[in-house]
């Protein structure tokens, strides 16, 4: 993940930031994506991506549906762990079903 970030980030905002860049979108492209006028979009989502504030749960659903990442990724503070969300989301639900399936008898 890119260390380009300020210190006072959180951890959404650090997700935020880094999936939006690996999509290689724009904060006016998320923003608008999300609902938000596209004069405020780049101001809101850049604070959201700063710590400055914390978008609301409502927002947040909307900002990783609009990022195609499962809720959960945008709080997830283990990077690995955020990792396998992205690959869990990414798998049909079947796959999902079977991989955990496997996992959990490789943890009995």
């Amino acid at each position: 993940m890119p260390s380009l970030l300020t210190p006072t980030s959180t951890v959404l905002g650090r997700r935020m930031r880094a999936r939006r860049e690996n999509l290689g979108w724009s904060q006016e492209k998320v923003g608008v994506l999300i609902g938000i006028d596209e004069s405020a979009s780049r101001a809101r989502i850049s604070r959201y991506e700063l710590g400055t504030h914390e978008p609301p749960i409502k927002t947040a659903r909307l900002i990783a549906d609009a990022l195609q990442v499962p809720l959960a990724y945008l709080y997830c503070e283990d990077d690995d762990s955020a990792r396998l969300l992205l690959a869990l989301g990414a798998m049909s639900k079947s796959k999902r079903g079977k991989a955990l399936a496997h996992w959990l008898s490789e943890i009995a």
